[in-house]
């Protein structure tokens, strides 16, 4: 009886069940999918349990995740995310469809920031939906244009979806792969972002923005250039770790294979964060009872990630040691399906689940099964890893219960049901054949 595939079947109705008919959080979901998927190891299951909770601690996907939502948390708490997006207004806002077009560059800038697609529309769109609806796009349009825009907090690294199929792919693959290989699709992802606003100006008419609307770039650069500074924590880890600077400090420098031994998922939280608080410095709050208010704030999204997470890891580790691979391989084997068929399949399944669950509920349920698939018909680790992340990112446009839509569509004054067929057509079909591509090759992308 191939009891890790049957584990897994019960561990995402549970969490389905849990978060979309009960309505309850989904740190409480993965808790009860855990103790699930624990008693199919039978009398063995406390033992499982146990060992499955002591292994994640030990995976450092855990703490990354931890310090990207407190990286996020600051760079929004000093203010720095808007500063960015009044000097992306400066530069783009002038042409036709400006404020589109801003508001799906600062997605991605924020998307990369923060990894949050429901919060990437909210932070975004509260300052370009009511703009795009004064300049003449339709409150409908409008709505679209955000939600499918909130895909990019999944689309672009780093992310916390990201994290967890790095931790899912365990030695197939290295950070730095991931991270390049996310960066070229998130790429394509924002071309075809692009595209699509052009294609909405001109089919919808739109004009540009009034002059009073728009800021000098002189202006937004002397108030907001400082924000700039931050990209550099996302940049260096990078640079000094991928490429040739990182071969030219390997073999060149005392440091030698030291290099190889930085952490991406740890150094760019934490640069990220530290130059946020020296460039936001000014907003920071004073006194110890302030201090106190600022930090409890942040506690709910800790509790939040840091519960699904850990149940999360602790889940596939027990799930693991059910012999999920095996069962995989095994079906597979009797199946015969060949890169292709399979990509598109896996593509199908994540955009579906995608559906009712966030992005990282959904690669929680199915990434490590779904990587395993692509993995098994031939395909690249890193092009299976990158090719899912993008079938996760149709989160922000899967009608019905995508937040982004929610969000959008009550920043904008549209009624939601209105941009359904929109996102599946414009946004949900086209970026799962971007990561079924990406999956077969035809579409290159570094790592």
């Amino acid at each position: 009886m191939p009891a890790g595939l049957i584990a897994l079947g019960a561990f995402i109705v549970v969490i389905i069940v849990w978060n979309v008919v009960f309505k309850r959080n989904m740190g409480e979901a993965m808790l009860f999918g855990l103790l699930t998927t624990a008693a199919f190891a039978g009398t063995g299951a406390p033992e499982a349990l146990l060992g499955g909770l002591r292994d994640a601690l030990n995976e450092e996907v855990l703490y990354a995740a931890l310090a990207f939502v407190f990286m996020a948390y600051v760079v929004d708490r000093t203010g720095l995310i808007h500063k960015l997006l009044a000097i992306l207004n400066s530069l783009i806002g002038r042409v036709r469809g400006g404020p589109a077009l801003v508001d799906t560059a600062g997605s991605a800038v924020m998307g990369a920031l923060s990894g949050s697609n429901s919060g990437n529309t909210a932070a975004t769109g509260a300052f370009t939906g009511p703009w795009m609806v004064r300049t003449g796009w339709s409150p409908e349009r409008s709505a679209t244009v955000m939600a499918g825009n909130g895909g990019l907090g999944a689309a672009l690294p780093p992310s916390a979806s990201m994290v967890i199929m790095i931790g899912f792919a365990g030695s197939m693959v290295t950070t730095g792969q991931i991270y390049l290989a996310l960066l070229c699709a998130g790429l394509y992802q924002l071309v075809w972002r692009f595209l699509l606003v052009a294609y909405f100006v001109r089919r919808d008419g739109i004009q540009r923005a009034p002059d009073e609307d728009l800021q000098p770039l002189r202006r937004a650069l002397r108030d907001g250039g400082t924000a700039l500074i931050i990209v550099l924590g996302a940049l260096v880890p990078i640079l000094v770790t991928v490429g040739p600077l990182a071969n030219l400090l390997t073999n060149s420098t005392p440091l030698g294979e030291s290099i190889e031994d930085i952490s991406i998922l740890t150094w760019i939280p934490l640069l990220v964060t530290a130059l946020a608080l020296i460039v936001g410095r000014r907003t920071l709050p004073r006194g110890a009872r302030n201090w106190a208010t600022w930090i409890t704030d942040a506690m709910p999204r800790f509790a939040s990630i840091g519960a699904l997470l850990y149940f999360a890891v602790a889940s596939s580790e027990v799930l693991s040691g059910l012999g999920l691979a095996a069962d995989i391989d095994a079906l597979l084997t009797d199946f015969q399906l060949n890169k292709y068929v399979m990509a598109v399949l896996v593509g199908v399944l994540v955009a579906v689940v995608a559906g009712p669950l966030s992005s990282t509920a959904t690669l929680t349920a199915v990434g490590q099964v779904s990587l395993l698939a692509l993995v098994s018909v031939g395909v690249d680790p890193v092009l299976a890893v990158t090719a899912i992340l993008v079938f996760a990112s149709t989160e922000g446009a899967s009608p019905p219960a995508s937040g982004s839509i929610f969000v959008a569509a009550g920043l904008t004054g549209a009624k939601p049901e209105k941009t359904f067929l929109p996102l599946v057509t414009y946004y949900m079909v086209p970026i799962t054949l971007i990561g079924c591509l990406i999956a077969w090759g035809v579409l290159p992308v570094l790592s």
